[in-house]
């Protein structure tokens, strides 16, 4: 087509450019991405360095910033065309490289060229996608903060990241996925983010072990001004985390942002109040989780829900998790047999549960057309019941059910294996000497330079880490 005579020179395609990119989602989509990569370093640095207890604020966030330097490496060697590319088995995708300038710098496509995603280079995507798995093993990580053996956790990222991660996005966001085709529904990664973090999390804590039993009667956040700073970029990334999810800069993109932060908002609310009322007191800790919730039960329906619906998935988000961890945790065995450091158990697979299950509920048919292109997604249970198709609204949510079972079943088993396997080479939990130093111990660092909160004084100065041998336990 001759552009030559009604574009102006600065939007006439060319090699570098070419007539497949739209320039504005391609600028979106850099940001987003951004905004995404922002939500880990530094944001969950920051808030995990800043909400354990002093003596564990730098293992905390380094356990954060290795995450998000091996899941990079890993997902370009060989996981992100595991989890978007051509179908190995009926779960997961083929290994492969995405290091060629030729596949980074074509239009991004699925498990084919004729498969499009999206009017950006692949480069664009892959990064995007890397974004999400990085922030997926940070998460998880949440649950053994305080007492995993940092050398364990070096090798759990990868392995993690490889059986795990790159399953669910391939059932549910690959093209070729069992969970894909039969029409689930998650937006943003209600299930394949953050009911899998909180289950493999939960998980990974019990074949981890608690912390040491003065730090889990006696756990308190070192800073909570910077805890707050930490949940604020939390908070603002989520625009890019659920705005980036239509890979394009139109009106679905600006509905999914609006209602990420409408939920989220009442959540906190929620949340908030729950505590005033029965604790006679409001907790900025609990704000935090209330916030966090109402962000991950949004999730896997911001695009395709009522600005209402977003909010009453606020109402809800604020409201069940806060009872699973404020009462039922301290009720059940089943919790308080496993050491789950930030309740991310509670805050992620609960709430991203919950926002699944509300999605295949309240999903209007309009918007679902406008996110996805087939047929395959039908209305919400809501929808269908007021449109006399009621069939197809339990259909709906029979998927909805049958993917948050698998993806349950999945990280429970993939995430026991693991630790086993990584249990026959070195120790999982830092032994109980070491637990009781914490950073220096680990790393031969500390956060602040004054001890004081009964942390034991290490008998002699450590200026580098203890390495493990992978011979004998210790």
């Amino acid at each position: 087509m001759p552009f030559n005579n009604i574009l102006p020179s600065g939007l006439l395609p060319d090699e570098a450019s070419p007539e497949w990119l739209n320039k504005a989602d391609n600028a979106w989509q850099l940001t987003a991405s951004a905004m995404v990569g922002l939500q880990s370093v530094p944001g969950l640095i920051v808030l995990y360095g800043s909400m354990a207890k002093k003596k564990w604020a730098v293992n905390s966030a380094f356990m954060a910033l290795y995450a998000f330097a091996a899941v990079l490496v890993c997902w370009v060697l060989w996981a992100h065309r595991m989890s978007f590319g051509t179908e190995l088995y009926f779960i997961v995708g083929k290994p492969g490289i995405a290091l060629d300038q030729k596949y980074l710098l074509s239009q991004a496509y699925g498990d084919k060229p004729t498969d499009i995603y999206g009017y950006m280079p692949m480069a664009n995507y892959v990064f995007y996608q890397f974004a999400f798995a990085a922030i997926t093993v940070i998460l998880l990580a949440g649950s053994l903060l305080g007492r995993m053996n940092f050398y364990a956790w070096m090798l759990f990222v990868p392995m993690w990241l490889t059986v795990s991660y790159t399953v669910g996005a391939f059932t549910i966001w690959g093209r070729q996925g069992f969970l894909e085709t039969g029409g689930i529904i998650d937006f943003s990664g209600g299930y394949v983010i953050h009911l899998s973090s909180g289950v493999a999390g939960f998980t990974a804590a019990y074949w981890v072990g608690p912390r040491h039993s003065q730090d889990r009667q006696h756990f308190p956040p070192n800073n909570i001004i910077h805890m707050l700073g930490g949940a604020g970029f939390l908070w603002m990334g989520w625009t890019g985390f659920n705005g980036g999810s239509p890979l394009s800069a139109g009106c679905i993109t600006a509905l999914a942002i609006l209602n990420t932060h409408i939920c989220t908002a009442t959540s906190l609310l929620v949340w908030l109040s729950l505590d005033m009322i029965v604790y006679k007191k409001s907790s900025v800790i609990g704000a935090v989780q209330g916030m966090i919730t109402g962000l991950v039960c949004i999730t896997p329906g911001a695009g395709i829900v009522e600005p209402w619906a977003a909010m009453l998935m606020g109402l809800i988000s604020g409201t069940v998790p806060w009872y699973t961890m404020m009462v039922l945790h301290k009720k059940l065995a089943f919790f308080q047999r496993v050491d789950d450091t930030l309740g991310v158990f509670h805050t992620h697979a609960v709430a991203g549960a919950l926002g699944g299950l509300l999605s295949g509920i309240l999903a209007k048919p309009s918007l679902l057309k406008l996110f996805y292109p087939s047929d395959k997604h039908h209305a919400g249970l809501l929808y269908s019941i007021l449109d006399r198709q009621i069939e197809k609204g339990l259909r709906q949510m029979c998927y909805q059910v049958v993917g948050a079972v698998f993806i349950t079943v999945w990280n429970v088993v993939a995430t026991s294996l693991i630790c086993i396997f990584i249990k026959q080479i070195v120790n999982l939990r830092m032994n109980e000497e070491d637990l009781k130093i914490g950073d220096d111990a680990a790393h031969g660092e500390e956060a602040y330079a004054l001890w004081g909160d009964g942390e034991k004084m290490p008998n002699k100065l450590r200026l580098t880490p203890k390495f493990p041998s992978i011979f004998c336990q210790h």
